[in-house]
């Protein structure tokens, strides 16, 4: 059974970091070819993707209002996906979520189920 589990969330204060941290089992990063996403939903809004990333070769793509900010990485050998967020602004407070897919989607507005994959998510709030 794949799990997926995130950490790393908190309250900061505008302009500060957080290191999100997903955490995989039950699957082999280095076996099977997956898109790795941090995706996010704050109160009242939809679906917005942040970072993704891939299996294999590492390409990342990252949303416009993070690019700069925000970087993903993952560590095939722990099958740990990261998520760095520096300079956060009020407007990044949302449930950060760690999802996974074969397909790549830069579509805003799904659902969670959308994905194959998906953890239960880790709540960053930045507030002075």
């Amino acid at each position: 059974q794949v799990q997926l589990v995130e950490s790393g969330g908190g309250l900061v204060q505008p302009g500060g970091s957080l290191r999100l941290s997903c955490e995989s089992s039950g699957f082999t990063f280095s076996t099977y070819w997956m898109y790795w996403y941090w995706v996010r939903q704050a109160p009242g809004k939809g679906l917005e993707w942040v970072a993704v990333t891939n299996s294999g070769r590492g390409t990342t793509y990252s949303a416009d209002s993070v690019k700069g900010r925000f970087l993903i990485s993952r560590d095939n050998a722990k099958n740990m996906v990261y998520l760095q967020m520096n300079s956060l602004k009020a407007e990044d407070t949302a449930m950060y979520c760690c999802a996974a897919d074969q397909r790549l989607s830069l579509i805003n507005g799904g659902k969670l189920a959308d994905f194959t994959y998906w953890g239960q998510g880790t709540q960053v709030t930045v507030s002075s």
